[in-house]
């Protein structure tokens, strides 16, 4: 995988990219009114300007003001070793590359990434005269000591890619050579993902690592468009130009100010009445609200994966197959989404959206359907054998309703569910990342296939907290990852999804609500699926 060397900008191609959706890598299902406003209307979610607006479009920037953001938790750190959600990592860093809309990995403050070797050998250019905020040079040397805190630390969300270095070299002060234990033709997009879905892109000034130790989390410097001035945990953080930044003229805000707002219907009211200016909304009646609300402005795109439950596959009842089968079988969906999801549940079967290259009907077919005699049928069976398949389910406070729907699904076919909700911060670390469950609710949704697919249902990925593991499913992705034959690479992963759903290695149940809604007068958005956004092209038309 060659990266493009020429600088473009993805929304001056959104024709081009529509166009081709038929090859992207990051798939939407349709094209809806940019206003971000439908009306009240019923039927799956379709793409919303999922990659943010048409910079051509929407004027002349202008300079000034600060945008007040509301995020659905408080973040953990800056440190891009340590797993967390922090929407604010890439105000502070940017990245050195970029995904397009079509999955291809694109220049930022990289030029350039090149193999000579089908993969082995990977040569990066930086671009030259970038500085961190710090004013010291952002140069190979800062690339080579940021990538080697990955490869040290093994619980960071990127040790895996960065483990597969063997060896680094700065060739020149704008050059770096990355040398790997093996061929790896999907290397570059590490350098370009979210910071969650684990990145080696977030480069740390290396005088401030000196300088502040494993108290970088909370003094990040970058070569981002902005700088931390202030953190209130649980309150807010605010950040300010970066005046020094590297791209010319930018970033066109004075400021950034991150409000914390857990409480989905909190984040809602707040963002219906105006008390901030964008919110990261997670969840389906934050979307629904914002499309109908004629002075909100919607981006959104269902792309890959999305929002299912975890089974644990190293307890009882779900290391039984039976019992995965009768959840699934007993799950209602149409209920589901009359009675939580305003009549609008965009239904996920399968880890790849259905318009998309690595999707296969033969995965589609062999998920089960909702049957709650043949549920019931196999809980009696599991019970007959000794088993007993009753569970603790276990969620977030927000998600409440849902847990209370799952329990009366259960309860159809004879199962007793014990319900136990936390807040957002402590169900990541103290539930899910800590295996602590028997069933549990996550949305994770694919940037690109590689790493994600192997991050979520590959043995030992940081995201695959139920434990699943198999073989033929870990040769499918490395394969995947190694080959530069695109056909091959297609067929790789529509073999995954077939087998994991052979397997029921999760609960599907929708494509994520990942949305980013803003006010009308918020131009220049630019984000990923995964709401992570580049703010150095944000402005207010104010």
């Amino acid at each position: 995988m060659q990266v493009r060397t020429g600088r473009r900008r993805w929304q001056a191609r959104r024709a081009g990219v529509v166009a081709a959706a038929a090859a992207m890598l990051l798939v939407v299902t349709g094209c809806g009114s940019s206003t971000g406003s439908s009306g009240a209307q019923t039927g799956p979610i379709t793409a919303i300007d999922p990659y943010g607006g048409d910079l051509a479009e929407e004027g002349t920037p202008k300079e000034g003001g600060t945008l007040i953001l509301g995020t659905d938790r408080e973040a953990v750190s800056f440190d891009p070793t340590v797993q967390n959600t922090n929407m604010a990592q890439n105000a502070v860093y940017d990245s050195l590359l970029r995904l397009s809309p079509d999955g291809k990995v694109e220049p930022f403050i990289a030029t350039g990434m090149t193999t000579s070797d089908d993969g082995t050998t990977w040569t990066m250019t930086l671009t030259p005269n970038v500085t961190f905020s710090d004013g010291t040079d952002f140069d190979a040397n800062a690339v080579i000591v940021n990538t080697q805190r990955h490869i040290d630390k093994a619980t960071s969300p990127a040790h895996a890619y960065a483990a597969m270095i063997a060896d680094m070299q700065a060739v020149d002060p704008l050059t770096v050579r990355f040398t790997l234990t093996s061929p790896l033709a999907s290397f570059p997009i590490v350098f370009a993902q979210s910071g969650f879905n684990g990145t080696l892109g977030m480069i740390i000034s290396p005088a401030a690592l000196q300088k502040y130790g494993k108290d970088i989390a909370d003094n990040p410097v970058g070569a981002g468009p902005f700088t931390l001035t202030s953190w209130a945990r649980d309150s807010k953080m605010t950040l300010a130009r970066n005046p020094n930044y590297w791209q010319q003229g930018k970033p066109y805000l004075d400021g950034l100010e991150f409000r914390p707002l857990p409480d989905t219907e909190t984040r809602t009211s707040s963002t219906q009445n105006g008390d901030i200016d964008l919110a990261f909304a997670a969840y389906n009646q934050e979307l629904v609200r914002g499309l109908n609300n004629p002075d909100l402005r919607v981006y959104y795109g269902p792309g890959n994966s999305g929002e299912y439950l975890f089974f644990n596959f190293t307890t009882a009842p779900f290391d039984d197959r039976s019992m995965r089968e009768a959840i699934i079988r007993a799950l209602d969906m149409k209920a589901l989404s009359a009675s939580q999801y305003n009549n609008r549940l965009t239904t996920a079967t399968s880890l790849f959206d259905g318009a998309g290259p690595f999707h296969t009907q033969q995965a589609a077919d062999l998920w089960p359907t909702f049957d709650q005699a043949k549920a019931k049928e196999l809980v009696d069976a599991y019970r007959a054998k000794g088993g007993n398949p009753d569970f603790t389910f276990k969620t977030t406070s927000s998600r409440q309703p849902f847990a209370e729907f799952v329990q009366a699904q259960m309860a159809a076919i004879g199962i007793d569910v014990d319900v136990k909700t936390y807040d957002l911060a402590q169900y990541s670390s103290a539930v899910v990342q800590s295996g602590d469950f028997q069933l549990s609710t996550t949305v994770a949704p694919l940037d690109n296939p590689f790493p994600g697919a192997q991050r979520l249902v590959g043995t030992g990925g940081s995201g695959n907290f139920g434990k699943y593991s198999n073989p033929d499913v870990d040769t499918w992705l490395a394969d995947a990852a190694v080959t530069g034959d695109d056909a091959q690479r297609t067929k790789d992963y529509q073999q995954v999804e077939v087998q994991v759903n052979k397997d029921l290695a999760v609960v599907w149940i929708s494509r994520a609500y990942l949305a980013t809604i803003t006010k009308k007068d918020v131009k220049g958005v630019d984000r990923y699926l995964s709401r992570d956004m580049f703010f150095a092209t944000t402005w207010l038309d104010r």
